[in-house]
C-alpha cells in the first residue's frame, strides 16, 4: 500500500490556461478517494499528475512518503484504468492480462497465478479464451480492470470507467469496484462527474471546480455539511434551491427568514447547531433548502412552516413526485465554471423563481394545484453573502 499526497500542487498550460490551482490533499494508505466535479475542473488533469502522464507545473506529489514529480509512470508504481477499455483486440481475454506481466518479465509461473487469482476475482474464469469482440461492455471492463490488478500496484487509479456501460451495468460494476477495493485494501483514486458514483463508492469524496478543491469529506458530511454552495448545489439530486434571503427576530423571540414576501419561523433545533446566528440578523444571507425539506402539511403543522405556492410541473416517479412550483424569491444558481463559488459569480434569478421539492406521491398534486406546502427549517442551510457556509 502507499499514501498519496498532492502539496501545493500546480498545472499551468504554455498558452497560461490554469488547470489546478494549489491543490493541497492527503490519501490515505488503502483509501478509496473519489474526485468529483462538472466537466473541465481539473479532476482528470490531477489524476493524470497522479500517473505521471501530466507534467507538474509546480508543487510537490509523494507516493509512500517519496517525491515522484520526476519519476516515470512505471518508476511510480501505479496502474490506470480509462474510459475506453483499450483492449488488444487481436489477443485473448488470457493474453490481455498477461501482456503487462511479460512487459515487467514477471516469470511464467507467478504470471500464470497472478492472472489466475484476477480472473477469479473479477469473475473471468470462463471467458479466458475470448477476444474482446466477443465480451460485452461489462466483461472489457473486467478486463481492464485485471489487467491494472496483476501488476500488483500500490496505487490503481480509475479516470471514468464506467462511463460507457449502460446504467443498469454501472450500479453492478460500481459495487463490484467498491467490494474489490476493500478486499485487496489498496490505495485507490476514482474520478466522475457522477455524484451517485462519488457518494456510494468513496470513502471520501473530493469535490472540484474550476481546478480548485472547494471540499474535501466523507460522502454524508458532503451531504449534511456542504461548505459553500457550490459544494451544497452539486451535490445532492434535485439540486439544492438557493435564494437570498435575511434573518429577523420577532418580539416574542422566534427567529423566521424571509422567503420572498413570507416568513419561516426557524426550528429551535437549528438555532442550537449555529449558535452564532444571532450575529446575522437583518444582514443578506443566502438560504437553502434541498428538495426533500419540503413535505405535505397535516392539519397540525402550524401556518408558521408553511408556503401558498402553486405547482408548474411534476414527474410521478411512482413513490414519489418531483414538484416544480413558483416562488417570490431570488433564487441562485451556481456556474459551474467560474474561479469562486461566490454568489457575484452566480447567476441570479430575479423575482418569481422555480423551486423544487421531493414529495410523496398524491392525487392532489398535480400541474395547476395549488397547495399548501410545509418545510421542515431544521433542514435549512445558511450561508453569507459571499456563499461560505455560516458555521462550517
Amino acid at each position: 500500500m502507499a499514501s498519496v499526497e498532492f502539496a501545493h500542487v500546480f498545472k499551468v498550460y504554455p498558452n497560461g490556461y490554469s488547470a489546478i490551482k494549489d491543490l493541497c490533499l492527503e490519501i490515505k494508505d488503502g483509501e478509496f478517494l473519489v474526485f468529483v466535479g462538472p466537466s473541465g475542473c481539473g479532476k482528470s488533469t490531477a489524476m493524470r499528475m497522479l500517473a505521471g502522464l501530466e507534467e507538474i507545473s509546480a508543487g510537490k506529489l509523494i507516493i509512500g512518503g517519496e517525491v515522484v514529480n520526476n519519476k516515470t509512470p512505471q518508476q511510480r508504481n501505479v496502474a490506470m484504468v480509462f474510459q475506453n477499455y483499450a483492449l488488444y483486440p487481436h489477443m485473448t481475454v488470457k493474453q490481455n492480462l498477461e501482456f503487462p506481466l511479460r512487459m515487467m518479465k514477471i516469470p511464467v509461473n507467478e504470471r500464470q497465478e497472478r492472472i489466475f487469482n484476477a480472473a477469479q476475482k473479477l469473475q473471468l474464469d470462463e471467458l479466458l479464451d475470448r477476444k474482446p469482440k466477443a465480451l460485452s461492455g461489462g466483461q472489457r471492463q473486467r478486463v481492464a480492470m485485471g489487467r491494472a490488478i496483476v501488476r500488483d500496484p500500490s496505487v490503481f487509479l480509475m479516470d471514468e470507467p464506467l462511463s460507457n456501460l449502460d446504467a443498469k451495468m454501472r450500479v453492478e460494476i460500481r459495487t463490484e469496484i467498491s467490494e474489490l477495493q476493500r478486499e485487496m485494501q489498496k490505495t485507490m483514486v476514482y474520478v466522475t462527474h457522477d455524484q451517485v458514483e462519488a457518494m456510494t463508492m468513496g470513502d471520501r469524496v473530493a469535490v472540484m471546480q474550476a481546478g480548485q478543491l472547494q471540499q474535501t469529506a466523507p460522502p454524508q458530511e458532503l451531504y449534511d455539511h456542504p461548505a459553500n454552495i457550490f459544494v451544497a448545489s452539486f451535490i445532492g439530486s434535485p439540486a439544492m434551491n438557493i435564494f437570498k434571503s435575511q434573518l429577523h427576530k420577532t418580539e416574542s423571540g422566534t427567529f423566521t427568514i424571509d422567503m420572498g414576501n413570507q416568513h419561516l419561523a426557524l426550528d429551535q433545533e437549528l438555532l442550537d447547531k449555529f449558535p452564532q446566528l444571532p450575529k446575522y440578523l437583518k444582514r443578506p444571507i443566502l438560504a437553502g433548502f434541498r428538495p426533500e425539506a419540503f413535505y405535505l402539511p397535516d392539519a397540525n403543522i402550524s401556518s408558521d412552516y408553511c408556503l401558498q405556492v402553486e405547482v408548474e410541473s411534476m414527474e410521478a416517479l411512482g413513490h414519489e413526485m418531483i414538484v416544480y412550483f413558483d416562488a417570490p424569491v431570488d433564487k441562485i444558481e451556481v456556474e459551474e465554471s467560474h474561479e469562486e463559488p461566490a454568489v457575484d459569480t452566480a447567476k441570479k434569478t430575479k423575482g418569481a423563481s422555480i423551486l423544487i421539492a421531493r414529495v410523496p406521491s398524491s392525487p392532489d398534486v398535480y400541474t395547476g394545484a395549488k397547495l399548501n406546502l410545509a418545510v421542515d427549517t431544521s433542514k435549512l442551510y445558511l450561508f453569507d453573502k459571499d456563499g461560505k457556509a455560516i458555521g462550517y
